[in-house]
């Protein structure tokens, strides 16, 4: 018998919150009462640090003096109140306000159109208030404008007293409540901004910058390099974070050599992550929230780690690698790779990027995406991100209709599957990979999914298993776009059919697929994939 809607309510909120670090409740309730003054005070002196800012690659986002393209949509901000407008997606205004575009590619080119823009939005966007002064995008905005003066630009007038209060505003709105990326991000522009002023005020923001990143880099770079939220895109941004700090602090001197060693030690680990977790394409794999367009691609990554003279890793290689301690795996043979989800969802207190992806997998054949998780192309909360963050939208198993975990709201994971008994070995010339996980075991009938995967140069057969009692369960395969011909397909114990679909690789873009769903006829189900 079920529960009612409101104990299954109840529920719910009981799974997502229990696993809640005390902080992120003492911090949402500070967030939301405490309001601080903004503190107008005049600025520290400025000291730029000696040199000129080397950027990232990073394609332009400002395609005319007041017109912007992100998340696949351009839009002018034309009258004040659009900086802040309520019919306008949030994620999009939110991108406004970061100014990344100051160091994108052929940056100079634009700077009358950057130093209009600066003097825009200091006039327009008063201290505390509206979505400019949110601190993650206030975090990304003090960076981008820092690099901006860094690179040889004269401040606009008002831009480093605006600079000082946005920081000393930063400072009361830390975001404890909300921990991971978002805490990074605030350390980072803590330390940019005590590395870019002199003074006593300014050694505070360095000093407290530097405290919090020493604490968050430890816990959220993980022993194999990989960043523990899981998402091989927010990977990526942190990774580029880390080398934008490792350069700022190389040029300023504010770091100890043994911290400064650390650093790039932790910079190499998570190149080298970043290189296993690539497809072909040098872009990332689609993971949890993750889509083209947002972070830097590997090959960007490279080159600016080599420019600041950061070692780096070896190169991919055939064969299997399982990357412990997150919890991905790397299975290479001839022409095929194949990237595989056998990870937790994410931390226990923040799976706020986490989709009902366990067990799923993607892949490469001769450097093109074959088989595709569905992507991510929104923030909203809205049935269409309920369905991105789905079990079906993945190639994985789907049993009664459920998801593997309790994904709900825009960000919000009540019970989560976990995985168990890995195991991976060379069998052969083939490479065999499997798990089981327990997301299925909140469901009447206790269903255990296991998952192996066996990937040769010729084949990939994945095997499924549900041990437990259900009513129906399918199997998804979606295919990037006009990949399906590039591969046949045989299934065992089970019944195939083709269906419509849609890929997401970006931000507010939908591509028309196909995926292969396989239906159950027993409890074991195997599809083999061959090619030529």
């Amino acid at each position: 018998m079920s529960a009612s809607p409101s104990i299954a309510r109840l529920l719910r909120y009981w799974h997502t919150l229990r696993w809640l670090r005390p902080v992120q409740f003492t911090g949402r309730a500070w967030h939301r009462l405490h309001r601080p003054r903004p503190d107008l005070r005049p600025a520290p002196p400025l000291a730029l640090p000696p040199g000129r800012w080397l950027a990232c690659a990073r394609t332009p986002s400002l395609v005319a003096p007041e017109t912007f393209r992100f998340l696949s949509v351009a839009r002018r901000i034309e009258a004040p109140a659009d900086w802040n407008r309520a019919d306008w997606p949030k994620l999009w205004l939110y991108n406004a306000h970061y100014f990344d575009d100051l160091a994108a590619d052929d940056a100079a080119a634009r700077t009358d159109w950057h130093r209009a823009l600066i003097a825009r939005w200091i006039a327009e966007n008063p201290p505390g208030q509206g979505n400019g002064w949110e601190p993650y995008p206030t975090s990304l905005r003090i960076v981008n404008w820092l690099k901006w003066l860094m690179a040889g630009h004269a401040p606009v007038p008002g831009m480093l007293d605006s600079l000082a209060v946005q920081v000393r505003w930063l400072r009361g709105r830390l975001e404890h409540h909300l921990l991971g990326n978002h805490l990074w991000a605030n350390a980072k522009a803590l330390v940019f901004a005590g590395t870019c002023f002199a003074g006593l005020e300014a050694a505070r923001w360095r000093r407290e910058g530097l405290w919090l990143l020493d604490r968050e880099v430890r816990e959220q770079v993980l022993a194999d390099g990989g960043h523990f939220e899981r998402s091989p895109m927010y990977h990526a941004i942190l990774t580029e974070d880390l080398l934008d700090l490792l350069q700022v602090a190389q040029a300023a001197n504010v770091l100890s050599h043994d911290d400064l060693v650390a650093w790039r030690r932790t910079a190499i680990r998570m190149l080298d992550w970043a290189g296993a977790m690539a497809h072909p394409d040098g872009d990332v794999a689609f993971f949890n929230d993750a889509a083209f367009g947002i972070a830097a691609p590997l090959p960007a990554l490279q080159a600016y780690a080599q420019a600041l003279g950061v070692k780096l890793p070896p190169p991919a290689t055939p064969g299997l690698r399982l990357l412990d301690a997150s919890g991905y795996a790397r299975l290479q043979a001839g022409p095929a790779l194949l990237l595989a989800d056998v990870a937790p969802v994410g931390p226990d207190y923040l799976p706020g990027h986490a989709h009902a992806d366990t067990l799923s997998f993607e892949l490469s054949l001769q450097g093109h995406r074959v088989l595709v998780n569905g992507g991510t192309s929104t923030y909203e909360n809205d049935a269409e991100r309920q369905r991105q963050r789905g079990t079906a939208a993945h190639n994985t198993v789907v049993v009664d209709g459920q998801d593997s975990s309790e994904v709900w709201s825009a960000f919000r994971v009540a019970r989560r599957a976990r995985v168990h008994g890995v195991q991976a070995e060379r069998q052969g010339a083939a490479l065999r990979l499997s798990a089981w996980h327990d997301g299925y075991l909140r469901l009447p009938g206790r269903v255990r999914h296991r998952r192996s995967w066996q990937l040769s140069a010729q084949a990939l057969v994945v095997e499924d298993v549900l041990e437990g009692h259900y009513r129906e369960a399918e199997a998804h395969f979606l295919f990037a776009p006009d990949a399906a011909s590039t591969v046949r397909w045989q299934v065992d114990g089970g019944e195939a059919r083709m269906e419509d679909a849609v890929w997401c690789p970006r931000f507010g873009e939908a591509q028309p697929a196909c995926k292969l769903v396989v239906r159950f006829l027993q409890p074991r189900c195997t599809v083999t994939f061959h090619w030529d």
